[in-house]
């Protein structure tokens, strides 16, 4: 059994081609997506965090809205770039979505990808320490939203408060008991994984990775996944730890289906040059049901993970993203023994 969920880029364009043309447009249909995903029997929604792009950007709004219309699927981000985040507020805005959806919350956090402008971050006021990269604050700052994340007081109250406090030193509120073991690290690397290991964090293993041995993508992905997982137990952390994978699955089974994705044929993975290091991308797995339960059943990495999120053509609109979602849960994974 496999967790299996949906990844939204939300992206949106004022093209009369696509479904959503607005950020009002992916949003709203990102709410419909999600309650939808939830009717026809996936585990979550997810959503991806970019910043001045025509996609999602911040995501807390979002997420509480989509808590309050589902009562089931697990609510995610993957990821939310920590370069941006003030992580005191963010340990508030996370708390307050994740009691108003029942404890449903899986936050995805990460160092971010290649930006849409220069050394974004700056303009939300945070820069590098002397001696510090971006990649370094990033981390900074997830060290400290965790360390928020378990509700200690570490605030001197004021001795003549508006309101009355409880005693001894003040924790930041609303806060959330369970959310700190609901945080993930979305990781690039062997390296980061075995960060986020450490730290007691779930791993989201990225839609690409660092090209660290030339194998194929979903091999390099699933020895990531061990050493993530050697590195955990090595932490001697108590409880069972999560992993997800991302990937593009499309299912072939109609004329519509085959008008958008019949063209993809036996895609394979692609290498290329992102920031400072050769990465590798996974490959798209289009063709009819019985060709895919046959492709995915070599993917070692989806054998490897506990969750399994598919990124949607969300440009396509709600309702055929529903069938997409639909078709798998019905045509794909019951084969592979993922339900």
């Amino acid at each position: 059994m496999k967790n299996i969920g949906f990844l939204s880029f939300g992206h949106w364009t004022p093209s009369p081609q696509s479904a959503t043309r607005s950020a009002s447009d992916v949003l709203l249909q990102s709410i419909d997506l999600a309650v939808a995903a939830e009717e026809v029997g996936a585990d979550g929604a997810y959503f991806r965090v970019h910043h001045y792009a025509r996609q999602l950007s911040s995501p807390f709004p979002l997420l509480a809205t989509i808590g309050a219309r589902t009562s089931r699927i697990e609510i995610g981000t993957g990821v939310i770039d920590m370069r941006y985040e003030n992580p005191l507020y963010m340990t508030e805005d996370a708390g307050s979505a994740d009691l108003i959806a029942g404890h449903r919350l899986q936050l995805g956090i990460s160092r971010g990808s290649p930006e849409q402008v220069i050394d974004g971050y700056k303009y939300f006021g945070y820069q590098p320490a002397e001696g510090e990269s971006d990649a370094d604050m990033a981390r900074r700052h997830t060290e400290v939203f965790l360390e928020m994340l378990k509700g200690e007081g570490f605030a001197q109250p004021n001795p003549r408060p508006m309101f009355a406090n409880p005693p001894g030193l003040l924790r930041l509120e609303p806060h959330s008991e369970s959310l700190r073991e609901r945080i993930w690290w979305g990781s690039g690397s062997d390296s980061t994984a075995r960060w986020a290991a450490e730290l007691g964090m779930n791993l989201q293993s990225s839609t690409l990775k660092e090209d660290e041995s030339g194998e194929p993508f979903h091999v390099q992905q699933r020895k990531q996944i061990e050493k993530y997982h050697e590195a955990w137990r090595e932490a001697g952390h108590t409880r069972t730890p999560r992993v997800s994978v991302s990937r593009s699955i499309m299912p072939i089974v109609d004329e519509i289906d085959a008008m958008y994705f019949g063209g993809e044929g036996e895609s394979r993975d692609q290498v290329g040059q992102l920031d400072e290091f050769r990465a590798i991308f996974g490959r798209t797995y289009a063709a009819e049901p019985d060709k895919l339960v046959d492709q995915l059943r070599e993917d070692e990495a989806i054998a490897a993970a506990d969750t399994l999120l598919l990124t949607v053509p969300n440009q396509l609109g709600v309702d055929y993203n529903a069938k997409l979602l639909e078709k798998i849960l019905t045509h794909v994974a019951p084969a592979l023994g993922w339900r």
